[in-house]
């Protein structure tokens, strides 16, 4: 009896707690059902948080390898290379024996390069702007130098050893501003776009390993000159096809603005550092026309010595010929009227020391 008396109490007393319990749950659903959600979801986030070595060491190489991919980009597909300066030079005399003028002039020049390789494909295209100024006592401001120049080569190669390319090229020139004959400013002998000439076409192209040599042949060239200025282009100049007149000198027909070539390019290009600080850049341009007397050359060639003295100072020794077979009109006379002349070499010698800064 005891016994009985004993279960029936525990079960009684159980089923007294159980009772209460459940009743504190359904008395307070809303606080205990929240705290068990955060409880369970800070168990969540402290256990995918929770550091582990392999995954540390995994997305350490994958930011690895993102940055390696990167920086391939940047470094291996695209380079590029500028530079902007001035060379001056001066001369002054005081109370000088031998007798002089006082002058000073000064060339401003700017280099853009920009160069792609990725895998079997390149791309390389620069820009080169020079204009000079000279004063000297008792005379008018006069230009030294003018010219703007555009280059771009786009090659492929049959595989990633090989030294050869199949190649496209464009090549664009002309000057900013008029150019004149002596003191002669009322009437200027070439213009901005008067001339300009501009190759286009196809060809081979060997780069040696460390590209310091670059040969171009190209047997499909088409050359076109520009005269932008009837004036000059009535006259025949650079080679365009000149106005038609009657027996008074009047014009029939205005003379023609373009002249159209098709023949064969060659061009070399050498930079190489033959002593300490000391460069060379050589670059040779040969072309001639299938049409029009072929075999005689239009020559441009540049030949520059660059001395380094430091990141900022540099000096150049250079020249510059050129020889295009067409005929030239000059006022040799100085009686205002164009006499026309054969063919003339046309040569230029600098030397000066200036400021460059690259980037």
């Amino acid at each position: 009896m005891k016994n009985k008396i004993t279960r029936d109490y525990c079960k009684n007393k159980f089923n007294l707690n159980t009772l209460l319990i459940m009743s504190s749950i359904f008395m307070f659903p809303r606080q205990i059902l929240t705290l068990l959600f955060l409880l369970v979801n800070l168990s969540v986030f402290a256990g995918e948080f929770q550091p582990k070595k392999n995954d540390t060491t995994k997305s350490k190489i994958v930011i690895a390898d993102t940055t390696l991919v990167v920086n391939q980009e940047i470094i291996m597909h695209w380079t590029k290379k500028n530079a902007v300066g001035v060379t001056f030079n001066e001369v002054a005399f005081v109370n000088w024996n031998a007798g002089g003028n006082n002058s000073i002039s000064a060339l401003f020049f700017g280099k853009f390069q920009r160069k792609y390789h990725k895998k079997l494909l390149s791309w390389k295209s620069n820009a080169s702007l020079r204009y000079g100024l000279k004063s000297q006592k008792g005379r008018y401001l006069r230009k030294t130098e003018d010219q703007l120049l555009f280059n771009s080569t786009f090659g492929y190669r049959r595989d990633s050893t090989s030294n050869f390319r199949y190649s496209a090229k464009f090549n664009f020139n002309t000057q900013f501003s008029n150019g004149y004959k002596k003191s002669n400013t009322e009437k200027p002998i070439s213009k901005f776009m008067a001339p300009a000439y501009a190759f286009l076409g196809i060809g081979m192209e060997y780069s040696a390993p460390n590209e310091d040599l670059t040969v171009y042949l190209s047997p499909v060239t088409q050359k076109s000159t520009f005269v932008f200025d009837q004036t000059l282009a009535n006259e025949g100049m650079f080679g365009v096809a000149p106005a038609l007149r009657d027996e008074e000198g009047n014009i029939i027909e205005e003379g023609e603005s373009v002249n159209t070539e098709f023949g064969v390019l060659l061009t070399s290009d050498l930079k190489k550092e033959i002593f300490t600080n000391v460069n060379l850049d050589n670059e040779v341009s040969i072309y001639s026309d299938y049409l029009n007397k072929f075999g005689n050359m239009d020559v441009d060639w540049q030949l520059n010595l660059n001395l380094v003295v430091n990141d900022f100072i540099k000096a150049n020794i250079g020249s510059h010929l050129r020889y295009d077979d067409v005929k030239v009109k000059k006022d040799t006379n100085n009686d205002g009227e164009l006499e026309t002349l054969g063919s003339r070499i046309q040569f230029k010698q600098l030397l000066g020391v200036g400021l460059v800064y690259e980037f």
